[in-house]
């Protein structure tokens, strides 16, 4: 065994931490803008060592030209960064959802800076990205992220072409999933806003001189945000769920690699 790694192994080593780095640059949580670029770049290194073994079977050899080299480099960025988006996507279902409870228990006008995006939302909204954050490292799904960058490479082989049209088609869904997953999260608020604002409706049109409106908004926002408080553990536990299922689709193919 020779004591320093060969060119072969140090190409391996590359392509890996290309994949594992760009994806690490968008997954949510740990490629925020909070998170130290030298934290990130140091877990990709480390990642990257601890894949080597498991995948430099499914590598290719070192290409012969600088181009070539380039045109691999270049690939498995774009592999990682379009994992790392999806999953991205997905926990904007969260952002969504909190723009609902906002805008239906009259907060909207609340807004304050999100850590994780570094733009201004709702609190509710911005609140509900640092809940699934927590969710996402409390239920342990970050391990389905290790398992997803291995089997990205039985899904996503290096020496297999890549085929933008099933990623394209992915990402599409991936959008309109986390669009409907966000309604569905906001439902219970959704059905109290519908069922209150006929209510005031109805009182106002019985009694036009009452001034519905100065008791309505208060009560708005306590009975709203109440219905929120006691939804918000199945919110979670729908997101997580929904949000282990999307990272599975990557993690699947780590079975055929570990027994290859």
């Amino acid at each position: 065994m020779e004591p320093y790694a060969t060119a072969d192994q140090v190409w391996a080593g590359g392509l890996i931490f290309a994949r594992v780095g760009a994806l690490l640059l968008t997954l949510p949580g740990i490629g925020e803008s909070y998170v130290p670029p030298r934290i990130r770049l140091s877990l990709a290194l480390l990642i990257s060592l601890v894949l080597w073994p498991v995948v430099v079977g499914s590598l290719p050899g070192l290409p012969a030209t600088i181009g070539g080299m380039a045109g691999w480099v270049l690939r498995e960025v774009a592999i990682g960064l379009m994992i790392g988006t999806m999953l991205r996507i997905f926990t904007s279902a969260l952002a969504t959802a909190g723009e609902i409870v906002s805008l239906q228990t009259t907060l909207s006008f609340a807004q304050t800076a999100n850590p994780l995006s570094g733009q201004q939302n709702t609190t509710i909204a911005s609140f509900l990205m640092l809940f699934g954050t927590v969710l996402v490292f409390a239920t342990n799904t970050h391990h389905l992220f290790i398992a997803g960058l291995v089997g990205s490479y039985e899904i996503i082989a290096p020496a297999k072409p890549l085929i933008m049209a099933d990623f394209t088609e992915m990402a599409v869904k991936t959008v309109g999933d986390s669009f409907l997953l966000g309604v569905q999260l906001a439902a219970p608020v959704i059905v109290f806003a519908l069922i209150f604002n006929l209510a005031s409706g109805l009182v106002a049109r019985v009694m036009p001189a009452f001034q519905i409106f100065f008791a309505a908004a208060p009560l708005s926002v306590i009975l709203g945000l109440s219905i929120f408080a006691l939804s918000l553990g199945v919110m979670g536990t729908v997101f997580i769920d929904r949000f282990r299922a999307l990272a599975r689709v990557f993690a699947a193919g780590a079975g055929g690699i570990a027994g290859g």
